[in-house]
C-alpha cells in the first residue's frame, strides 16, 4: 500500500507492476542424489547407523553433521587379510566416490560405520560367520583405516591410487580431437599432485596472453608431492639388524628416486606437447614477433626522420652557406672588378703622365749638350717614370709647364731624381741590412746546432778542428756526422752487427786523420742527434754538406767517381759534384733506378736516354749518382766483411 502524498505533494505513476509468473522447480542437489544412491544401491545412512548405535556423546553436533553415504564393497568379504597391501582402502571404508577428496572426518565416520557393521562381534550377534583372529575380513577394514587414517600413510596410498589414469594424449590423439577437450581433463586429473593449489586452468582459445603464460609457467615449474614409498618391496621394520634395515633403505630410496624421476619426465612430456600444439602459443608468438618488427620499423621510421630532418638542416644550412658564398663571390668580383678598373685607368694615367715627362724633356733635349749625355739623361728620365707615383708625376708635369725656361725645368727634373736617389739608397739599405740580420740568424743556429752536435759542448769550428780526441770524447766534425747520418740510413735495423759494420764504413772513409770510431761512440752520437731539433738536424746536415762541397775535399770512395767503359765508352770530361747541385729526392732515385732496370745497353746513348727519364737531372749527374750508389754499395759490403774478419779473429 502506498503512503498518503504531503501537504503541497502529487502522486505521479511512474509505471506497472509485473503480472504474476508461475515456475515448476525440479528436485536437485546433493539431497537428491544421495537419496537417488541410496534407492540404486541400498546404502546405508550415516545418520541411521549413529542411532542405531545411540552414542551421542561421539557424534557430531546435530546443525553441523555431514551426511555421508557409504558404497556397499561387494568383494569385502572375499579379501584376504595378508594381501591388504593390495586391496583399495577406499573401496574397503565404502569411499570409493569420494576417495583422496574424502576429509580425516569423513574417513573417521566410515570407519566407525563399518566397525558396527563388520565387527565380529555384531556378526556374532546376529549368527553370522566369523573367522579366526586376523584371517577375518576385518582386518582388511583395520589396516584400510590404519593407512587412511595416518596422513603420511595416506599420502604414500594416494600417490599410487589404482584408480589414477597417468596416461598422457599423443600428438595423434591432439590432431583428431579438440585440443581444449582433450588437455583440460588430463590437466585437471594431475593437478592433484601439486603441492600449490589452486592450480591454473588451461582455459579456452580466448584466453589472454597473462592467462596463459601463468598456466605453463606454473606446469613447467610444477612441484609435485607424489612419492612412491607405499610400492617399497621391502619393510624396513622386518630388518633383523641395522645393517639389513640400512640396505632395505638404500634400496627403497633408489627405486622410488628412479620412480620419481619417470613421473616428472611423463608431466614434463605432457606440457611440452601441449605447449606444441597449443594454437594460442603460436598466435602469441607471430604476435610478439610481429610487434617486435612493428617496435622495429617505428624505430627505424623514427631515425630515418630523424636523419632526413638532419638532412634538411644541413642542405638549408649548405644553401645558406653557398647563398652567403655566391654574395661574397659577386662582392668580390664587382671589387675586383672595381679595383681593376681604378687600376686600369691609374696605369693610363700614370702612362700619360710618364708621355707628358717624356715629352717635355725631349723639347728640351733631356738637358743635355752632348749625345752621352743626352743617353744619360734618356735613363735618369726612365727612372723617374719608373719610381715616381702618379700624384709626383702630375706634380712634376705641371712644375715643368708652368717653368719659365730650361733651367727652371733642368732644376725641376733635376730635384725630382734626387729624392729617387735618396729613395732608392734607402731602400738598398734596408735590404742590405735585413740580409745581413738573416745571415747572422742563419749563423747562430748553425752554431748551436754544430755546438750541440759536439759531446764536449764546442762549436762548429772547435768540431771542426778537434779531430785527434781520444775516448768518450773524440770531436765528431760535420764531415763525420754526414758520414754518420749516411751510414745509418745505409744500414738499417735488421744488419747483422749494425752498429760495429757504421763504426767500419765510418773509419773507411772519414777524413779526421789518427780518429778511430767505436760501436760505443756510434750509438752515443745516434742517441744524441735524435735528441736534436729537427730544425737543427737539417742546418747541421746543410752545413756538412756545404763544408763537403766548397772544400773540395770528400771522402774517399764517395768523390769523382768516373764511369766505366761500359757505362759510358769515349766519356772522358770529370764528373765532380757541383758545388751548386741539389741532393736527389726520393721521387729522382725512384725514377733513375727504373731507367737503370729500361735501358740495360751500353753506349753513350744510354745515359741520355736515363737522363730523359729523370726530369731536372743532366746525363752527368745521372752518372755520378750511379757511381755513389755503386760505391756507397761497395762499402757497405767491405764494412760488413771487415766487421765478420774481426769477429773471426
Amino acid at each position: 500500500m502506498l503512503l498518503e502524498a504531503l501537504p503541497g505533494q502529487c502522486s505521479v505513476v511512474l509505471g506497472r507492476k509485473s503480472a504474476p509468473v508461475h515456475y515448476a522447480f525440479e528436485a536437485a542437489g546433493r539431497w537428491l542424489e544421495a537419496l537417488l544412491l541410496r534407492r540404486s544401491r541400498s546404502a546405508t545412512s550415516l545418520s541411521a547407523a549413529d542411532a542405531a548405535e545411540g552414542s551421542s556423546s561421539e557424534s557430531e553436533d546435530d546443525g553441523d553433521e555431514e551426511r555421508l553415504e557409504l558404497e556397499e564393497y561387494p568383494l569385502l568379504k572375499s579379501l584376504d587379510p595378508k594381501e591388504w597391501k593390495t586391496q583399495d582402502h577406499y573401496l574397503v571404508l565404502g569411499l570409493g566416490q569420494l576417495r583422496y577428496q574424502a576429509t580425516a572426518k569423513q574417513i573417521k565416520a566410515a570407519h566407525k560405520a563399518m566397525v558396527l557393521k563388520h565387527h565380529p562381534d555384531k556378526r556374532e550377534a546376529t549368527g553370522q560367520r566369523t573367522g579366526n583372529g586376523e584371517d577375518d575380513y576385518f582386518t582388511c577394514i583395520t589396516k584400510a583405516y590404519e593407512v587412511l587414517g595416518d596422513p603420511v600413510k595416506r599420502r604414500a596410498f594416494d600417490s599410487v591410487d589404482p584408480t589414477f589414469d597417468s596416461s598422457t594424449p599423443t600428438r595423434g590423439d591432439v590432431k583428431s580431437g579438440d585440443f581444449y577437450e582433450t588437455f583440460t581433463e588430463v590437466f585437471d586429473r594431475n593437478a592433484r599432485w601439486s603441492t600449490k593449489q589452486p592450480v591454473p586452468r588451461l582455459g579456452d582459445d580466448a584466453s589472454a596472453f597473462e592467462e596463459v603464460d601463468r598456466f605453463y609457467s606454473f606446469w613447467y615449474n610444477f612441484d609435485s608431492w607424489r612419492e612412491f614409498s607405499y610400492l617399497d618391496e621391502e619393510e624396513k621394520d622386518k630388518a633383523e639388524c641395522r645393517d639389513e634395515r640400512r640396505w632395505i633403505e638404500k634400496q627403497n630410496r633408489a627405486a622410488r628416486a628412479q620412480r620419481k624421476k619417470e613421473e616428472m619426465v611423463r608431466l614434463r612430456s605432457l606440457v611440452d606437447l601441449a605447449y606444441s600444439c597449443d594454437s594460442r602459443v603460436r598466435r602469441f608468438r607471430d604476435e610478439e614477433k610481429s610487434r617486435k618488427e612493428a617496435e622495429k620499423r617505428a624505430k627505424a621510421d623514427a631515425k630515418r626522420h630523424r636523419q632526413e630532418e638532419i638532412d634538411r638542416v644541413r642542405q638549408a644550412e649548405a644553401e645558406a652557406a653557398r647563398a652567403l658564398r655566391e654574395k661574397e663571390e659577386a662582392e668580390a668580383r664587382v671589387a675586383a672588378q672595381h679595383a681593376k678598373k681604378e687600376k686600369e685607368t691609374l696605369k693610363r694615367a700614370l702612362k700619360k703622365e710618364r708621355q707628358r715627362l717624356r715629352a717635355f724633356c725631349k723639347t728640351w733635349s733631356y738637358f743635355a749638350e752632348d749625345e752621352a749625355e743626352s743617353v744619360r739623361m734618356m735613363g735618369e728620365m726612365e727612372k723617374l717614370c719608373e719610381n715616381l707615383e702618379l700624384n709626383s708625376l702630375q706634380d712634376l708635369n705641371e712644375a715643368l709647364e708652368t717653368c719659365g725656361g730650361r733651367e727652371a725645368a733642368h732644376e725641376a727634373v733635376g730635384g725630382r731624381l734626387r729624392e729617387v736617389e735618396e729613395l732608392l739608397e734607402r731602400r738598398r739599405v734596408e735590404e742590405a741590412e735585413a740580409q745581413a740580420r738573416e745571415r747572422a740568424a742563419r749563423g747562430a743556429d748553425a752554431d748551436a746546432a754544430a755546438a750541440a752536435a759536439s759531446p764536449g759542448g764546442d762549436d762548429a769550428s772547435s768540431a771542426t778542428s778537434a779531430a785527434g780526441g781520444g775516448g768518450g770524447g773524440k770531436a765528431w766534425p760535420p764531415e763525420d756526422l754526414q758520414l754518420l747520418i749516411k751510414s745509418v740510413n745505409l744500414f738499417p735495423a735488421g744488419t747483422s752487427s749494425r752498429w760495429e759494420v757504421i763504426a767500419s764504413f765510418i773509419n773507411s772513409h772519414s777524413l779526421t786523420p789518427g780518429v778511430r770510431r767505436s760501436a760505443r761512440d756510434v750509438v752515443a752520437m745516434t742517441k744524441h742527434l735524435q735528441k736534436l731539433d729537427p730544425a737543427q738536424k737539417e742546418e747541421l746536415s746543410r752545413r756538412a754538406n756545404e763544408r763537403l762541397h766548397s772544400g773540395g775535399t770528400l771522402a774517399p770512395g764517395l768523390d769523382r767517381a768516373t764511369p766505366s767503359e761500359r757505362d759510358g765508352q769515349g766519356v772522358s770530361e770529370s764528373i765532380a759534384p757541383a758545388a751548386s747541385e741539389s741532393p736527389w729526392t726520393a721521387a729522382e732515385q725512384k725514377l733513375l733506378e727504373q731507367a737503370l732496370k729500361t735501358h740495360t745497353g751500353g753506349g753513350p746513348e744510354r745515359w741520355d736516354a736515363i737522363a730523359r727519364a729523370v726530369p731536372g737531372r743532366s746525363r752527368k749527374e745521372c752518372m755520378r749518382r750511379y757511381k755513389e750508389l755503386v760505391e756507397m754499395v761497395k762499402a757497405k759490403k767491405a764494412a760488413q766483411e771487415a766487421v765478420k774478419m774481426n769477429k773471426q779473429k
